[in-house]
């Protein structure tokens, strides 16, 4: 099969490679549509660790089941689905509590770090075990369907931070995981909901998924103008979606004495962090890792309409040009969102 392989370090090649082989409990995907995540664009130089080469990348993705292992019983080939991109264990003591992201001994798909390599879905064919699909509604396209784990991980998020209806959030960080966040607290009854950005584009792209208030943090002071739409508190709760000191301590800044700080971005394995503010004022950080069963609430989201996802997809295009666009996106060339690549 034809795959876009990381061969080293800011180097991918679309070349032959052998198909995967069908285990017990797995299935055969033919690969649809697989989205270019974040995590892979800054994956590729091995900035993060976490995609050593050579790996095929790739985990937001759709298609359709081709092959069924031995000992699946509830998919059939012709099955179009979507899958989780954590593939855990079911007999783990964190899956049994039901919290199967933090689970011992998980993976991620299209992920390399020392402990394991799974290949992803930047190929022709992928196989994945069966509890973790999906059935991708009749009128949620793949492309869409390409976009649940991205919204699912905001989702996720937003369920974390205990957000009710009336809380006022700040959101930092205005990508694709930011903006989604923003849909989901705008679901959820928040308001007003404060999106901060250092690119206009991205901004404009969060008003339109429900951002009461933008916040240029290049030009303007994040801390000052939150506060200014908080009564002078702070916001009750906020995330950051990017995963550096900088905007980890603008959040902190930004928050009300006993708010709740969601930590969602994780581009740094290490920043520094403002204790005595933290400790003083006594917020609560919370953590978000992945997913933990929200992909069924967000196809739901697309199939009923709650939900809009195509105008985040910027390009849809074939995945032998695919290491071009992960350079246009290393680059931040244009205003780009979204690329999926199509096999």
């Amino acid at each position: 099969m034809k795959a876009l392989v990381l061969e080293e370090y800011n180097k991918l090649v679309y070349k032959d490679v052998p198909d995967p082989q069908t285990g017990a409990g797995e299935v055969l995907i033919k690969v649809k549509a697989c989205g270019i995540c974040g995590s892979d664009v800054h994956g590729m130089d091995g900035s993060t660790g976490r995609r050593q080469p050579p790996i095929i990348m790739g985990h937001e993705a759709s298609g359709v089941i081709v092959g069924i292992g031995e000992g699946v019983d509830r998919w059939r080939e012709g099955d179009r689905v979507t899958f989780d991109s954590t593939v855990y264990p079911l007999d783990d003591w964190y899956t049994l509590k039901g919290r199967y992201n933090l689970s011992e001994g998980r993976e991620v798909v299209g992920v390399s770090p020392k402990e394991y390599k799974r290949h992803g879905a930047f190929a022709e064919y992928l196989t994945v075990p069966q509890h973790i699909l999906y059935r991708i509604p009749d009128n949620v396209t793949f492309e869409q369907a390409a976009m649940v784990e991205p919204a699912a991980v905001a989702a996720h998020a937003v369920g974390l931070s205990g957000v009710r209806a009336g809380d006022s959030a700040a959101v930092l960080g205005s990508g694709m995981i930011g903006t989604f966040i923003v849909s989901m607290l705008k679901a959820s009854g928040a308001t007003p909901v404060i999106a901060v950005d250092v690119v206009d584009e991205k901004l404009r792209m969060a008003a339109k998924y429900g951002a009461d208030v933008l916040v240029n943090s290049g030009s303007q002071s994040v801390a000052d103008v939150i506060r200014s739409h908080t009564k002078g508190r702070g916001a009750d709760i906020g995330f950051e979606a990017i995963g550096i000191s900088a905007t980890v301590n603008t959040l902190i800044d930004s928050l009300r004495k006993g708010a709740t700080a969601v930590l969602v971005g994780n581009v740094t394995p290490v920043i520094e962090f403002p204790l005595q503010k933290v400790v003083t004022t006594e917020i609560r950080v919370q953590g978000s890792c992945a997913i933990n069963g929200e992909y069924e609430i967000i196809l739901d989201m697309i199939a009923g309409g709650a939900l809009k996802v195509d105008d985040m997809i910027s390009a849809t295009v074939p995945l032998s040009e695919g290491a071009e666009w992960f350079r246009k996106l290393y680059h931040r060339e244009g205003s780009l969102n979204k690329v999926i690549l199509i096999p």
